[in-house]
């Protein structure tokens, strides 16, 4: 599995602590981090735009991207088309998110997230799988209002 990270001035931090977390799993293949260095500002869409980029360029199978709130990367994200993104608070969120919305971008808050809680909804998240049915007609219905 091949994630894309990226983050603001304010989410830097814990994207840096998500980075080296998810390099140690043995089922994720690459960890590229596209936007977000710790003490330089940076405006949270841009960060959004590249993961949705790289997400629609098929480079990645999921992007991660972090703020203050997580709020605002989750709507700049959502503008991109193609992408679902979601600002999970907790894992059962992020486990819902992808079962039942095939989100492929997921969003946290460093100001709002602890480490370990991150660590736990960023699990959640990536090992839950999407289960078709009838939340495939809901998705597409998505996907035809983009076009």
């Amino acid at each position: 599995m091949k994630i894309v990270i990226a983050s603001d001035h304010a989410g830097a931090n814990l994207k840096e602590e998500i980075k080296n977390y998810l390099k140690d799993k043995s089922y994720i293949e690459d960890v590229k981090d596209l936007h977000g260095v710790v003490g330089e500002r940076t405006d949270y869409p841009l960060a959004s735009f590249k993961i949705g980029d790289a997400l629609n360029k098929k480079e990645a199978d999921f992007g991660i991207i972090v703020c203050g709130s997580g709020v605002g990367v989750s709507i700049a994200a959502n503008k991109v088309k193609g992408i679902r993104a979601v600002c999970a608070p907790d894992s059962t969120t992020a486990r819902l998110s992808r079962e039942h919305n095939n989100c492929n971008v997921l969003t946290l808050g460093e100001r709002l997230t602890g480490i370990q809680t991150a660590f736990d909804i960023v699990d959640s998240f990536l090992n839950s799988e999407f289960q078709n049915g009838r939340h495939q007609g809901r998705i597409d219905l998505i996907s035809d209002y983009e076009k």
